[in-house]
């Protein structure tokens, strides 16, 4: 049996459970996998967090490093977010260029960094125009089983609520002290089968997928972000739908990242 043929035959199966409010893997089309965040993974890092979201497994590390300001915003620091899905994470990842998916897990998880003020860049300068501290968040996917946006989200989210400024490290004062952080983003993601609308799509429901949408919330109760993915559309009603679901999803999710509990 082809490739093609069996991945029709899935596709199929999976439109006829969600059709039933059932999903392959036992869950109600509203249902997370087990989500569950370890920070401090890497020591040399500056803050780091292993994030799973069922088999999805996803690192974050931060490093925080002097730099020189953008010259349209001399009064900040700079961040700066990159994503890698390395190859024996998923056999549909190969060397070479960065992935376009690597691409836009990267962009969605730091506009809704950016969009949350997560961190105050302001804070970040110490010389205008001259010196400031770079922020690199660099997220690695570690295995791909579905949902990369929300388990990269939750890995940075926990990474930079748990970073230290090495300003010991860099001369720049006596003492490190805590990476001030402002607001806490998350993102939940859904996925169109059929006329369903499932929350946390697994590798096979996204294979599925007609269309994904990803919302970020914070903790003041605001939508700080948002992107559409697939060709699939979604009325005004559904993202009001949707909207609802991130909220209730949304404070389980953070307290998960910043306290580095399970659920």
């Amino acid at each position: 049996m082809s490739d093609e043929v069996s991945a029709e035959i899935l596709t199929t199966h999976l439109l006829d459970l969600a059709a039933k409010g059932q999903r392959m893997d036992g869950r109600g089309l509203d249902d997370y996998r087990p989500v569950s965040i370890e920070h401090g993974f890497v020591e040399t890092a500056d803050g780091s967090a292993l994030a799973h979201i069922g088999n999805t497994a996803v690192l974050c590390g931060i490093k925080l490093e002097p730099g020189k300001p953008f010259p349209d915003t001399p009064n900040a620091g700079v961040l700066t977010t990159n994503a890698e899905l390395v190859p024996l994470s998923n056999p549909t990842f190969e060397p070479g260029p960065p992935h376009p998916r690597a691409i836009e897990v990267s962009r969605v998880i730091d506009r809704a960094i950016r969009a949350a003020e997560t961190i105050d860049l302001t804070k970040l300068c110490v010389t205008p125009g001259e010196k400031s501290w770079v922020c690199y968040t660099d997220i690695h996917v570690l295995d791909h089983a579905g949902n990369l946006i929300d388990a990269g989200m939750l890995a940075a989210l926990g990474a930079i609520t748990h970073a230290t400024m090495p300003n010991r490290r860099f001369g720049i004062a006596e003492a490190d002290t805590p990476l001030e952080v402002n607001h806490f983003p998350v993102e939940c993601t859904f996925a169109r089968l059929g006329d369903a609308i499932v929350v946390d799509p697994s590798f096979e429901e996204e294979q599925a997928a007609q269309g994904r949408l990803t919302i970020a919330t914070d903790e003041a109760g605001r939508v700080v972000a948002m992107q559409k993915g697939l060709i699939g559309a979604f009325s005004p009603d559904d993202v009001k739908d949707l909207v609802e679901r991130a909220f209730r999803h949304g404070d389980r999710l953070r307290a998960v990242a910043q306290k580095g509990s399970s659920a």
